[in-house]
C-alpha cells in the first residue's frame, strides 16, 4: 500500500510539459502538426526581397535600451517559443520543445531542444537563457517593466531553465517568457576582431550571432543592411518554420524622409510599403507601375482582427500645466477632428474613425454606463476614481458645423479659465504667474506635421501658442525615452488579452522610469488598481469587464487627445512577390510566409495553394479550432 501511495505522489510530482500556450482558450494545433495552416509548405526559396525603413541604426545589440536597434533583427535570433498568426496571443515551442509550471504559477520551466544550435554549430544551452534574461532585465526598462515579477532565472537541467516569480496566478508570465530574445552568453563574454573584449552593455556594429534563419552579411552604417538566410539554420524543418523564411536574402535601406522612401518604393528600390498616409493612397498611386499592375494594392482587415489602436497626442503631466485636468480637456475640446479628417482623406472614399477607447476597434472596449461585472469592479475601487465613470459615458467632442466648432473652442476657453487661464492681450496666460500658455509639440515625420497644423490654428485662435518640431530619428529616440517633450505623438497597439504591459503603459512605477511606454507620465491609484485587476483575472469574462473598467477610467481622466484609426492595412507590394491565398486571419504573415514569385514555379504553387487551405480547414475542425 505505501508503494502504491508513493508511486501515486512522484506521478502527481512530475511536471506537465505543454507544447504551445494559449491565453485565449485552447490551442489549435495538435502536438503532431506538420505546419501553420496559413503557410505554403511547398513555397520556392529564393530571390532578393528588398525593403525600407524610416530612421536609422547604430547598434546591433539586440537588448540594450541605448541607440537605435537595427531593424531586422529578429531575423538573426530566436525566442523559446514562436507566435501562430491565426490565433489570439496563442505561441509555440521553438528553441524550447515545451513550457511546465505549477497550478499556483509561481514559475515557469523551459526545456530546449536538443538540437538547437547557434550559428557557430555550438548548443543552445539553459546559461544562454540565464545571461540573455538577466542582461535584457539589467539593461532595458521595457524588460525591467515587462518582468518586473520575475525574481530568477537558473539552470535547473542539463537542457532546462527555471524562471521563479514572486507572486502567484499571472497566467500571464509564462506566455511572454517565451518572446525573449535568447543570445550566445560564449559570443558576448568572448573578444571582437578588434582583440577588446565584447561588452553586451554598449552598442555595437559588430555583426552579432544568433540562432535565427538569417545572418547579417553586410551592413552601411545607418543607411542599409543585408541579412542572408542561413543553409545550415538548425530549426528549418521545425513545424513552426515549415514554409517560412522563403527570401535568400533581405535587404533593409533607411531613410530619413517618408517622402524620399516612398519614391524609393515607387522605383523599384524596394518591394513592399505599409500605407500610412490617407492622401497618398488616394492619389499618389499613379507612377506607370501601379498602373499597369505591376504594383498590387490591398486593404487588409487581418492584423486588427486581433489588435486596439490608441493613436493620440500625448501632453506630458510631469510638465505644468499639462497636470492639471481641465487644461487637458480643454486641448481635447480644442481638437477640430473633421477638420484632420478632411485633410487625411481628401479626396478619398477612406473613411477615418475618431478614436474613443484605448482598445478601439475590440470588444475590451468601454462604452455607455457601466454596468454587470464591469460595475462590479468599478464600485471595489470607487473612492479611487472619477465620479463621472459611473454617471457620464465618455464622447469626444464633435465638430460636423462651424458653429459647432466656435462652442467647443468657447468651452475649451471657460475650462482654462476654472484652470486658472484667461485671455489677456490675444495671449492666453496663466492669471496667477502672467506667464503666457506655451508648448512645443514634438513630431518625428513630416505628415504627423500636415495633420497637426489645424490643431495647432485652433489652438492659437484662443491665445495658445505651439510651435511644431520635427526631430530626428536619434533625437526623437533620446528625447521620448527621457520625457523630454511637452506633448507628442504615440501610439499604443494593445493585444485582445491586456496584461502584464498595462503597467508599463500608465502605471505610476513607469511614470519616473525613463524608456517606459508611459509617455503620458500617468501616476494614479485608481488606475494602478485596475491594472492589478487586469493581469490577475481568471476567466475571459472578468477579463474583458476589467479592462473595459480600466478603459473607462483613463478616459474620463483626458489622459490624451485621441486621434483617429482605420481598421484595415493598406499595402502596395511590387508582383516579385507571391503569398498565400488567404494570409493568417490575424496578420500579414509578412515577410515570414511570402515568397519570391519565380516564373517557373508560380503556376505549381498557385494551384497547389487551393489544397493545403482545404486540408488546413480539415486540420482546424479536426483539432477543435
Amino acid at each position: 500500500m505505501l508503494d502504491i501511495l508513493a508511486a501515486t505522489a512522484e506521478a502527481q510530482e512530475q511536471p506537465v510539459w505543454h507544447y504551445g500556450l494559449s491565453l485565449v482558450g485552447d490551442l489549435r494545433y495538435a502536438p503532431d502538426f506538420d505546419h501553420f495552416d496559413y503557410v505554403n509548405p511547398e513555397a520556392p526559396k529564393g530571390g532578393d526581397l528588398r525593403l525600407s525603413q524610416t530612421g536609422t541604426f547604430d547598434t546591433f545589440n539586440p537588448l540594450l535600451e541605448k541607440g537605435e536597434t537595427a531593424a531586422g533583427l529578429t531575423l538573426v535570433f530566436d525566442t523559446l517559443m514562436t507566435q501562430s498568426e491565426d490565433e489570439i496571443s496563442t505561441a509555440y515551442g521553438l528553441l524550447a520543445e515545451g513550457v511546465s509550471f505549477p497550478d499556483d504559477i509561481s514559475s515557469a520551466t523551459f526545456r530546449l531542444r536538443q538540437e538547437a544550435k547557434w550559428a557557430d554549430g555550438k548548443p543552445v544551452t539553459p546559461e544562454d537563457v540565464v545571461f540573455s534574461f538577466d542582461k535584457a532585465k539589467k539593461l532595458n526598462p521595457l524588460y525591467q517593466s515587462d518582468y518586473r515579477h520575475v525574481v530568477k532565472a537558473e539552470k535547473t537541467g542539463d537542457r532546462d531553465v527555471t524562471f521563479h516569480f514572486d507572486e502567484k496566478g499571472n497566467h500571464e508570465l509564462p506566455y511572454i517568457l517565451g518572446q525573449i530574445l535568447i543570445v550566445p552568453k560564449h559570443w558576448w563574454e568572448g573578444t571582437g576582431p578588434d582583440g577588446k573584449p565584447r561588452d553586451i552593455s554598449r552598442t555595437t556594429l559588430e555583426p552579432v550571432m544568433g540562432s535565427g534563419p538569417y545572418r547579417i552579411a553586410s551592413f552601411s552604417p545607418g543607411g542599409t543592411i543585408h541579412y542572408e538566410r542561413r543553409s545550415d539554420y538548425w530549426g528549418a524543418a521545425l513545424n513552426v518554420n515549415v514554409g517560412q523564411n522563403n527570401f535568400d536574402s533581405i535587404t533593409y535601406s533607411f531613410f530619413g524622409d517618408r517622402d524620399v522612401e516612398f519614391d524609393a518604393f515607387r522605383s523599384g528600390d524596394a518591394h513592399f510599403w505599409l500605407e500610412d498616409q490617407g492622401m497618398r493612397w488616394a492619389i499618389g498611386y499613379d507612377f506607370p507601375a501601379a498602373i499597369d499592375g505591376r504594383v498590387k494594392r490591398e486593404e487588409i482587415p487581418n492584423p486588427f482582427r486581433a489588435m486596439g489602436i490608441m493613436q493620440a497626442l500625448v501632453p506630458n503631466m510631469r510638465r505644468k500645466p499639462f497636470d492639471g485636468k481641465k487644461v487637458r480637456e480643454a486641448l481635447n475640446y480644442a481638437f477640430d477632428f473633421q477638420t484632420v479628417e478632411f485633410e487625411q482623406a481628401k479626396s478619398s472614399a477612406t473613411h477615418y474613425q475618431r478614436i474613443n477607447s484605448f482598445f478601439f476597434g475590440t470588444n475590451l472596449a468601454s462604452s455607455g454606463l457601466p454596468e454587470g461585472k464591469e460595475l462590479e469592479i468599478l464600485n471595489e475601487v470607487k473612492d479611487l476614481v472619477p465620479p463621472e465613470v459611473f454617471t457620464t459615458p465618455f464622447r469626444n467632442s464633435i465638430s460636423t458645423t462651424s458653429q459647432e466648432a466656435h462652442e467647443n473652442l468657447r468651452k475649451a476657453t471657460a475650462l482654462l479659465k476654472q484652470a486658472r487661464f484667461e485671455i489677456k492681450g490675444n495671449r492666453m496666460v496663466d492669471t496667477t504667474t502672467g506667464t503666457p500658455f506655451t508648448f512645443e509639440i514634438m513630431l518625428n515625420n513630416r505628415a504627423q506635421k500636415t495633420l497637426v497644423l489645424p490643431y495647432v490654428r485652433n489652438l492659437q485662435s484662443i491665445g495658445i501658442e505651439v510651435r511644431v518640431t520635427l526631430t530626428e530619428p536619434l533625437q526623437y529616440t533620446k528625447r521620448t525615452n527621457a520625457f523630454d517633450y511637452d506633448m507628442t505623438w504615440e501610439v499604443w497597439g494593445q493585444a485582445l488579452t491586456p496584461g502584464n504591459e498595462q503597467a508599463d503603459y500608465w502605471g505610476s512605477a513607469a511614470a519616473t522610469r525613463e524608456g517606459s511606454r508611459n509617455y503620458a507620465g500617468i501616476s494614479d491609484p485608481g488606475v494602478d488598481a485596475l491594472i492589478q485587476r487586469v493581469i490577475f483575472t481568471k476567466d475571459r469574462e472578468t477579463l474583458v469587464a476589467a479592462t473595459k473598467a480600466l478603459d473607462r477610467v483613463l478616459l474620463a481622466h483626458n489622459y490624451v487627445i485621441p486621434l483617429y484609426s482605420k481598421l484595415t492595412a493598406q499595402i502596395a507590394y511590387w508582383d516579385k512577390l507571391a503569398r498565400p491565398q488567404e494570409l493568417p486571419k490575424y496578420g500579414l504573415g509578412f515577410p515570414g510566409v511570402w515568397w519570391w514569385k519565380s516564373a517557373a514555379s508560380h503556376e505549381l504553387v498557385q494551384g497547389r495553394q487551393h489544397v493545403f487551405a482545404a486540408r488546413g480547414k480539415q486540420n482546424a475542425k479536426k483539432n477543435g479550432g
